[in-house]
């Protein structure tokens, strides 16, 4: 049945014609999941464990022939979990009605697509906007992983902060090689050997993941964010929790740190240098939903630190929070390691492709009705109304669509 639907999303309500959309789209399904088109990324979209779900569920999953090879896992894996090879990728992309990939395709990879079928990537819609009207105009349903609201329903479809997690973990492993100090303390005949101390910044999933690694090696770890909220957390991690009297500040309604003031930043940075002065690592994680990351160490307090200390920017495919950092370098800064790599979830990517590839086959699952063999594409649910940017020609997400009219204006 086609309805007239309105959408809600931060809070703004915009109305469409009736002949936009359908409110519940069912469909027998048939999945496609190709090589990644970047050589340099490692991860894959589809597991045998997750494939072999979805087969079960009577969902045909098709992969590219060597989609796994890389990380152990023969195509005859595959197969024996109920997956089909495909020798030739464009036949699957010309076959399919949804499409797994981790990374979003080029612009000029879109016209690959068959019209009418679900792309499900890690799309940044205000990174790549004009990926974005591209794939409108194509006639995909864009489905961003990135964009997946953070609810208790959601939470094991949540990608971001599956690979965030992988990512701190990461983050604390490299400045832990990189470092002039070991992590943990050790008394020796010799002598004893302080730990090293440590300074995450920010303490959502990929910050917490971080603490709690840096604890595991034995160093001395402080912790600071924006949201009071976190304090519990940070501390029965073993951290200690540094606060700052910002004023105002807390989180939105989907976790995130809300966005402070010139003023607020500014205060911030100056009760931080003391404590970045004193650290052997620091590891920044702040991100702001939407914009740009904020800059919190400043080149001023790179020059305040000990030689050979080390900074790891986790913020820096955002905009960077480390003055100086660059994405894909390594650079050093008045003697100091900055650290400005990119993908660190990649670095692990056994474990990186196994729960993104987990959190796709729930995403798929949860809309799965497999008693009718169909796959229901509920515009209203709360869960694809976060997350789907584009259908049926038009980008349709509130939010996306106000950022890309504010783009042409």
């Amino acid at each position: 049945m086609v309805v007239m639907q309105l959408f809600a999303f931060a809070g703004v309500r915009h109305p469409y014609t009736a002949a936009a959309f359908t409110q519940a789209r069912s469909m027998s399904l048939r999945i496609f999941i190709p090589i990644e088109a970047d050589p340099r990324e490692t991860r894959i979209a589809m597991v045998p464990e997750v494939a072999g779900k979805l087969s079960k569920a009577g969902i045909e999953v098709r992969i590219q022939a060597g989609l796994g090879r890389r990380l152990g896992w023969a195509d005859a894996l595959y197969e024996a979990a109920g997956a089909k090879i495909e020798a030739d990728p464009s036949a699957g992309y010309g076959e399919a009605d949804m499409v797994f990939r981790v990374m979003p395709p080029a612009v000029e990879e879109v016209k690959a697509l068959r019209r009418g079928c679900i792309h499900v990537s890690h799309l940044d819609p205000f990174g790549q906007p004009s990926l974005v009207r591209a794939l409108a105009e194509a006639g995909i349903t864009a489905v961003s992983m990135v964009m997946m609201p953070r609810t208790t329903v959601a939470q094991k479809m949540d990608a971001l902060s599956s690979q965030a997690n992988l990512a701190g973990y990461v983050a604390v492993l490299l400045a832990a090689e990189r470092s002039d100090k070991i992590f943990p303390m050790m008394s020796t005949p010799a002598g004893t050997i302080a730990p090293a101390r440590v300074l995450v910044i920010g303490a959502g999933v990929a910050g917490l993941q971080a603490i709690a690694t840096a604890k595991r090696l034995g160093a001395v770890v402080e912790a600071f964010d924006t949201r009071p909220v976190v304090e519990e957390q940070v501390r029965s991690l073993g951290a200690r929790f540094i606060k700052v009297d910002l004023g105002e500040t807390g989180q939105t309604k989907d976790g995130y740190a809300k966005a402070l003031t010139e003023e607020q930043l500014a205060r911030q940075r100056e009760a931080l240098a003391r404590t970045c002065a004193s650290a052997d690592v620091v590891i920044t994680t702040a991100k702001v939903f939407g914009r740009k990351a904020p800059v919190i160490v400043t080149d001023e307090m790179l020059s305040g630190m000990g030689q050979g200390s080390v900074v790891v920017d986790l913020a820096v495919e955002a905009g960077g929070n480390v003055a100086g950092s660059v994405a894909g370098e390594e650079r050093e800064v008045h003697g100091v390691r900055v650290l400005g790599l990119t993908n660190l979830a990649g670095r692990v990517p056994l474990a990186s492709s196994q729960v993104y590839a987990s959190n796709l086959g729930s995403f798929v699952l949860h809309f799965w009705e497999k008693t009718k063999s169909q796959f229901n594409l509920d515009l209203q649910h709360e869960i694809l109304r976060g997350c789907v940017l584009t259908h049926q020609g038009r980008i349709i997400h509130d939010t996306v669509r106000a950022a890309q009219e504010a783009v042409k204006g």
